[in-house]
Protein backbone atom coordinates (compact mmCIF):
# COMPACT_ATOMS: atom_id res chain seq x y z
CA UNK A 1 0.00 0.00 0.00
CA UNK A 2 2.89 2.44 1.07
CA UNK A 3 4.89 1.39 -2.42
CA UNK A 4 1.75 2.45 -4.22
CA UNK A 5 1.08 6.17 -2.16
CA UNK A 6 5.06 5.99 -2.93
CA UNK A 7 4.47 5.84 -6.53
CA UNK A 8 2.07 8.22 -7.32
CA UNK A 9 3.19 10.84 -4.97
CA UNK A 10 6.67 10.61 -7.39
CA UNK A 11 4.12 10.87 -10.61
CA UNK A 12 2.70 14.13 -8.97
CA UNK A 13 5.82 15.54 -8.30
CA UNK A 14 7.14 14.74 -11.92
CA UNK A 15 3.78 16.10 -13.67
CA UNK A 16 3.92 19.33 -11.18
CA UNK A 17 7.51 19.98 -12.52
CA UNK A 18 6.48 19.62 -16.36
CA UNK A 19 3.76 21.52 -15.80
CA UNK A 20 6.30 24.87 -14.39
CA UNK A 21 7.64 25.51 -17.59
CA UNK A 22 4.26 25.40 -19.27
CA UNK A 23 2.95 27.92 -17.06
CA UNK A 24 5.77 30.14 -17.77
CA UNK A 25 5.77 29.49 -21.74
CA UNK A 26 1.64 30.80 -20.79
CA UNK A 27 2.76 33.44 -19.43
CA UNK A 28 5.20 35.20 -21.75
CA UNK A 29 2.50 33.72 -24.85
CA UNK A 30 0.03 35.88 -23.00
CA UNK A 31 2.34 39.00 -22.64
CA UNK A 32 3.60 38.54 -26.53
CA UNK A 33 -0.52 38.61 -27.40
CA UNK A 34 -1.34 41.43 -25.37
CA UNK A 35 1.39 43.36 -26.50
CA UNK A 36 0.30 42.31 -30.50
CA UNK A 37 -3.42 43.41 -29.10
CA UNK A 38 -2.04 46.86 -27.66
CA UNK A 39 0.01 47.18 -31.27
CA UNK A 40 -2.89 46.40 -33.07
CA UNK A 41 -5.39 48.51 -30.95
CA UNK A 42 -2.82 51.35 -31.64
CA UNK A 43 -2.49 51.62 -34.85
CA UNK A 44 -5.53 51.20 -36.07
CA UNK A 45 -6.96 54.17 -33.64
CA UNK A 46 -4.46 56.06 -35.29
CA UNK A 47 -5.49 55.24 -38.64
CA UNK A 48 -8.90 55.67 -37.77
CA UNK A 49 -8.61 58.98 -36.01
CA UNK A 50 -6.57 60.47 -39.00
CA UNK A 51 -8.59 59.28 -41.84
CA UNK A 52 -11.83 59.79 -40.13
CA UNK A 53 -11.87 62.49 -37.47
CA UNK A 54 -8.84 64.66 -38.27
CA UNK A 55 -9.65 64.27 -41.88
CA UNK A 56 -5.75 64.02 -42.99
CA UNK A 57 -7.04 63.30 -46.63
CA UNK A 58 -8.16 66.64 -47.41
CA UNK A 59 -5.98 68.68 -45.20
CA UNK A 60 -2.84 67.49 -46.82
CA UNK A 61 0.66 67.72 -45.40
CA UNK A 62 0.69 69.23 -41.81
CA UNK A 63 3.88 70.58 -40.55
CA UNK A 64 3.99 69.35 -37.04
CA UNK A 65 7.40 70.39 -36.49
CA UNK A 66 10.41 71.36 -38.66
CA UNK A 67 11.55 67.76 -38.85
CA UNK A 68 7.93 65.85 -38.46
CA UNK A 69 5.07 65.86 -40.57
CA UNK A 70 1.61 64.33 -40.86
CA UNK A 71 0.75 63.13 -44.54
CA UNK A 72 -1.26 60.79 -46.35
CA UNK A 73 -0.13 58.37 -48.42
CA UNK A 74 -1.21 55.14 -49.29
CA UNK A 75 1.36 51.52 -49.71
CA UNK A 76 0.23 48.85 -52.07
CA UNK A 77 3.76 47.10 -51.34
CA UNK A 78 5.42 46.07 -48.42
CA UNK A 79 7.90 47.84 -46.27
CA UNK A 80 9.32 51.26 -47.43
CA UNK A 81 7.28 50.33 -50.99
CA UNK A 82 9.25 47.73 -51.87
CA UNK A 83 7.19 45.22 -54.59
CA UNK A 84 4.18 47.15 -54.95
CA UNK A 85 1.11 45.15 -55.97
CA UNK A 86 -0.73 46.71 -58.21
CA UNK A 87 -3.07 43.95 -59.64
CA UNK A 88 -5.95 42.45 -57.45
CA UNK A 89 -3.99 39.04 -58.01
CA UNK A 90 -0.42 40.75 -57.26
CA UNK A 91 -2.18 42.10 -53.68
CA UNK A 92 -3.83 38.52 -52.98
CA UNK A 93 -0.62 37.46 -52.77
CA UNK A 94 1.15 39.71 -50.86
CA UNK A 95 -2.05 39.22 -48.28
CA UNK A 96 -1.12 35.51 -48.68
CA UNK A 97 2.44 36.00 -47.66
CA UNK A 98 1.54 38.31 -44.67
CA UNK A 99 -1.21 36.13 -43.41
CA UNK A 100 1.83 33.29 -43.51
CA UNK A 101 4.25 35.08 -41.96
CA UNK A 102 1.53 36.00 -39.31
CA UNK A 103 0.86 32.52 -38.89
CA UNK A 104 4.75 31.35 -38.69
CA UNK A 105 5.32 34.07 -35.90
CA UNK A 106 2.65 33.12 -33.59
CA UNK A 107 3.70 29.69 -33.49
CA UNK A 108 7.49 30.48 -32.84
CA UNK A 109 5.48 33.23 -29.77
CA UNK A 110 3.88 29.96 -28.34
CA UNK A 111 6.89 28.43 -27.96
CA UNK A 112 9.22 31.29 -26.75
CA UNK A 113 10.54 30.82 -23.43
CA UNK A 114 11.59 34.02 -22.57
CA UNK A 115 9.78 37.11 -22.16
CA UNK A 116 11.72 39.53 -24.87
CA UNK A 117 11.05 37.02 -27.29
CA UNK A 118 7.80 36.91 -26.21
CA UNK A 119 7.35 40.50 -26.18
CA UNK A 120 9.19 41.31 -30.00
CA UNK A 121 7.47 38.61 -31.27
CA UNK A 122 3.97 40.67 -30.06
CA UNK A 123 4.82 43.74 -31.07
CA UNK A 124 5.76 42.52 -34.78
CA UNK A 125 2.43 40.32 -35.04
CA UNK A 126 0.14 43.26 -34.20
CA UNK A 127 1.70 45.20 -36.53
CA UNK A 128 1.72 43.06 -39.55
CA UNK A 129 -1.95 42.08 -38.61
CA UNK A 130 -2.74 46.17 -38.43
CA UNK A 131 -1.15 46.14 -42.00
CA UNK A 132 -2.90 43.78 -43.09
CA UNK A 133 -5.79 45.13 -41.67
CA UNK A 134 -5.72 48.17 -43.96
CA UNK A 135 -4.66 45.96 -47.24
CA UNK A 136 -7.67 44.46 -46.56
CA UNK A 137 -10.10 47.16 -45.52
CA UNK A 138 -8.26 49.85 -48.10
CA UNK A 139 -6.32 47.72 -51.17
CA UNK A 140 -2.94 49.94 -49.41
CA UNK A 141 -1.59 50.47 -46.15
CA UNK A 142 -1.70 53.87 -44.75
CA UNK A 143 1.39 55.86 -43.88
CA UNK A 144 1.09 58.98 -42.27
CA UNK A 145 4.18 60.13 -40.26
CA UNK A 146 6.94 61.42 -41.92
CA UNK A 147 9.99 62.99 -40.63
CA UNK A 148 13.11 64.88 -42.69
CA UNK A 149 16.14 66.99 -41.96
CA UNK A 150 17.03 69.98 -43.94
CA UNK A 151 20.49 71.63 -43.34
CA UNK A 152 21.46 74.18 -46.15
CA UNK A 153 20.58 73.04 -49.21
CA UNK A 154 20.61 69.30 -48.45
CA UNK A 155 17.61 67.44 -47.39
CA UNK A 156 17.27 64.00 -45.99
CA UNK A 157 13.69 62.56 -46.22
CA UNK A 158 12.69 59.18 -44.08
CA UNK A 159 10.25 56.81 -45.14
CA UNK A 160 6.63 57.53 -44.38
CA UNK A 161 5.65 55.36 -41.71
CA UNK A 162 2.38 54.27 -39.32
CA UNK A 163 2.68 52.76 -35.58
CA UNK A 164 2.42 49.35 -36.91
CA UNK A 165 5.62 49.87 -38.74
CA UNK A 166 7.59 51.71 -35.36
CA UNK A 167 5.77 48.50 -33.35
CA UNK A 168 7.55 45.86 -36.57
CA UNK A 169 10.73 47.47 -35.90
CA UNK A 170 10.55 47.70 -32.30
CA UNK A 171 10.25 43.54 -32.41
CA UNK A 172 13.02 43.27 -34.60
CA UNK A 173 14.94 45.28 -32.38
CA UNK A 174 13.86 43.50 -29.67
CA UNK A 175 14.60 39.63 -31.22
CA UNK A 176 18.12 40.97 -31.78
CA UNK A 177 18.66 42.41 -28.87
CA UNK A 178 17.61 38.64 -27.20
CA UNK A 179 19.75 36.87 -30.04
CA UNK A 180 22.99 38.69 -29.57
CA UNK A 181 22.84 40.24 -26.35
CA UNK A 182 20.20 38.11 -24.30
CA UNK A 183 22.45 34.41 -24.49
CA UNK A 184 18.81 32.78 -24.50
CA UNK A 185 18.64 30.34 -27.06
CA UNK A 186 14.78 30.81 -27.19
CA UNK A 187 15.59 33.68 -29.09
CA UNK A 188 15.62 31.44 -32.43
CA UNK A 189 12.54 30.47 -34.03
CA UNK A 190 11.35 26.29 -33.52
Amino acid sequence: MRLRFAKREKLAREQLKQSEPASRMNANVKSGLLVALAALAADQASKLYLLFIYDIATRGAVRLTPFFDLVLTWNKGISYGWFQAETAAAQALLLAIKLAAVAALTVWLWHAHNRITALGLGLIIGGAVGNGIDSIAYGAVMDFAFFHVQWGESRLDWYVFNLADVAIVAGVIGLLYDSLLGGSPAAKAP
